[in-house]
């Protein structure tokens, strides 16, 4: 299933669906045509309903897809006709984890955006104030001109992890999402020089576009075996593997989940692929500028549009 957060255009009101080609059926329209009880409102409190939960949505989706459904027609939304939010933003923790991707990590050390090569994972906070969702307009504020672009591929927690080991960590992912974890790199340089953590540049508002959906794992033949790309303008900048990433999610989970509990609804983004503007030689040509549109996502699956103004 792809599972989305938006909000209507014709009257503003905040609701969750599911992706059906172009169109959206929304959840509680279509549980209220079935007369069924209603389900979550949002898809962090979906997610920590259960697997009952996601069986009754999926129920809903064949219902309203079969051969005499003009009932659910209500239902169903146009996809041109709605705003997309982040499909989860009210996350109770967003995980960022750094330096994984080996081609990645030589751009960094290239840049002085790193002082030492990680043992073991690390991750700085996304906050939830900066995300933003598909088809986004992105504002730049005045005085950042090194804002660079980073598509991640982010795994969506489905079920409480607390002391999960490598070989059970797939049983608590619910699915994954993209993240273009927007970056003033004149701001990282100075915290990595500060030995901050906190990674202002990293959180700035607009600077999580998020989405454009959740599509479960089970459309996900092998998380290790995606293409990660980026365009700008229509023009490929990166188009690198998840295999080149050191630390799996297995890896992740086991070490974040040993001491706190990960809870459904949790994002866990794995880090940016090579190929960023600040690591290539005409940098400053490729930085971010108002009137550029960027693509970032998982090819063949899903793209996330942002538009920088």
């Amino acid at each position: 299933m792809r599972l989305l957060s938006f909000r209507r255009r014709e009257d503003g009101a905040l609701a969750i669906g599911v992706r059906c080609g172009r169109r959206v059926l929304e959840i509680a329209a279509a549980a209220s045509i079935a007369g069924v009880a209603p389900l979550p409102a949002g898809l962090r409190q979906l997610l920590a309903a259960g697997p009952n939960a996601l069986a009754r949505v999926r129920e809903l989706v064949a219902a309203a897809q079969e051969h005499d459904s003009s009932r659910f027609d209500p239902a169903w939304r146009d996809e041109a006709a709605l705003a997309y939010l982040p499909p989860i933003a009210d996350a109770d923790k967003f995980l960022c984890v750094g330096k994984n991707y080996r081609s990645h990590l030589e751009e960094l050390k290239a840049n002085d955006l790193i002082r030492e090569t990680p043992q073991e994972p690390t991750a700085f906070v996304k906050l939830n104030s900066c995300l933003v969702g598909h088809e986004a307009r992105v504002r730049r504020p005045a005085g950042i001109t090194q804002l660079d672009y980073e598509p991640e591929l982010v795994f969506v927690i489905g079920k409480r992890a607390l002391g999960v080991k490598r070989a059970a960590a797939f049983e608590h992912v619910a699915g994954v999402t993209v993240l273009n974890d927007l970056t003033d790199r004149a701001a990282q340089k100075r915290e990595v020089a500060s030995g901050s953590r906190f990674w202002t540049g990293k959180n700035i508002p607009g600077f999580g576009p998020l989405g454009p959906e959740i599509v479960t794992l089970d459309e996900i033949r092998d998380p290790y075996d995606l293409w990660m790309t980026c365009s700008v303008n229509g023009e490929l900048r990166m188009r690198v593997n998840t295999a080149d990433q050191i630390w799996k999610l297995p890896d992740i989970l086991e070490h974040f989940s040993r001491y706190i509990p990960i809870e459904p609804g949790d994002l866990f983004s794995t880090g940016a692929p090579g190929g960023v503007a600040v690591g290539k030689p005409n940098a400053a040509e490729l930085f971010l500028k108002p009137g550029d549109v960027v693509e970032c996502g998982i090819e063949g699956i899903a793209t996330l549009r942002t538009h920088i103004v």
